[in-house]
């Protein structure tokens, strides 16, 4: 009698977990959001690019208060996703981003934070007729495989190997990823504004965290 052979054991080692939720309430909440927003964007010529100038989510408002708590669930439900079962303690750095027909990020990461992430309150959902490429894509955000070079094997159908994984989101979506991600966000390519609320989680350290 021949013995069966055990099947392959297949392990999933260093996984990049990118979270997306879209959060409850957005509807009512984004209306005032883009409020405050315009009003910081018109008070700051640097508002979107000096984002440690000040923090959003410590203005005095019912609407960010309600922010910063849907923030704070979703850094508690991405750590219970990770099999982190013991107590953190964080601090979170909020600025608003409004991005105009042709803005964009350039490629980044964000050092000295935990978790990095964005709340989306207005994403254009019209695109100016323009000529030239067909294969742009406005308003869209691509996260990039950390692995320096792992697509130099790269097959298709292979999941392990794209680079490049890209995401178009929706006003009242939140976005959650590991802070050493780069990431990059595509041209606005409408007239209408792109409005988010880009946030850091930087952990206040305590010797428990050591692995």
């Amino acid at each position: 009698m021949t013995d069966t052979p055990p099947a392959p054991e297949f392990m999933t080692l260093w996984p990049t977990t990118i979270m997306r939720h879209r959060l409850p309430g957005s509807a009512d909440a984004n209306t005032i959001l883009a409020e405050i927003v315009e009003d910081l964007d018109a008070g700051s010529a640097d508002m979107t690019t000096d984002y440690l100038a000040n923090n959003i989510l410590e203005h005095e408002h019912p609407v960010l208060a309600w922010l910063k708590s849907c923030f704070d669930r979703a850094v508690t439900d991405y750590a219970r996703n990770a099999g982190i079962d013991y107590e953190l303690d964080w601090t979170i750095q909020a600025w608003a981003n409004l991005n105009r027909m042709g803005d964009y990020h350039n490629l980044h990461n964000h050092p000295h934070s935990w978790l990095s992430g964005t709340y989306y309150v207005q994403v254009p959902t019209t695109e100016t007729t323009l000529s030239g490429r067909s294969d742009r894509n406005p308003s869209a955000i691509s996260f990039f495989d950390p692995r320096p070079q792992a697509n130099m094997l790269a097959i298709r159908g292979d999941g392990q190997v794209d680079p490049e994984h890209r995401i178009l989101p929706s006003a009242g979506d939140l976005l959650l990823w590991p802070a050493f991600l780069h990431h990059l966000v595509h041209p606005n390519l409408a007239r209408e504004v792109r409005i988010s609320i880009s946030f850091n989680v930087v952990l206040n350290w305590r010797d428990e965290y050591v692995p």
